[in-house]
């Protein structure tokens, strides 16, 4: 099924901080992913993820998408604008969480979209 929150991202100036800050906020736990102090997050609902070197930015909220190809496309049909996903550039990444790339709607309101990784079930 397509459009339920799938994943989010915080994007924060010090990780460390931010790991120690969350994780007694909310007793999220948190796994290295990157040498560069990238984490995986692991909530009770969605999971999310922690990148360093972000002053000031907002959330990334990640819509669940069955074909990120084609919903890019309806994006750009609808009048929004999309990157290129990054994680088109990490075979790794993508097998492990799957494609995403943020987008902008039509009136310019940041959201992302995510293909969760082969084999993950799908709720219908």
């Amino acid at each position: 099924m397509a459009g339920e929150i799938s994943f989010f991202e915080l994007g924060v100036d010090d990780a460390e901080r931010a790991r120690a800050f969350y994780g007694h906020l909310f007793g999220w736990t948190f796994e290295a992913v990157s040498p560069g102090g990238g984490y995986a997050i692991s909530t009770p609902d969605a999971p999310g993820g922690l990148h360093g070197a972000d002053p000031g930015a907002s959330p990334y909220l990640f819509f669940k998408v069955d074909d990120l190809d084609t919903a890019l496309a309806r994006v750009r049909e609808l009048g929004g604008t999309a990157e290129t996903p990054e994680s088109e550039e990490d075979p790794e990444t993508v097998a492990r969480f799957g494609r995403f790339t943020l987008c902008r709607d039509d009136q310019g309101s940041p959201f992302g979209l995510h293909q969760p990784p082969a084999g993950e079930r799908t709720v219908a």
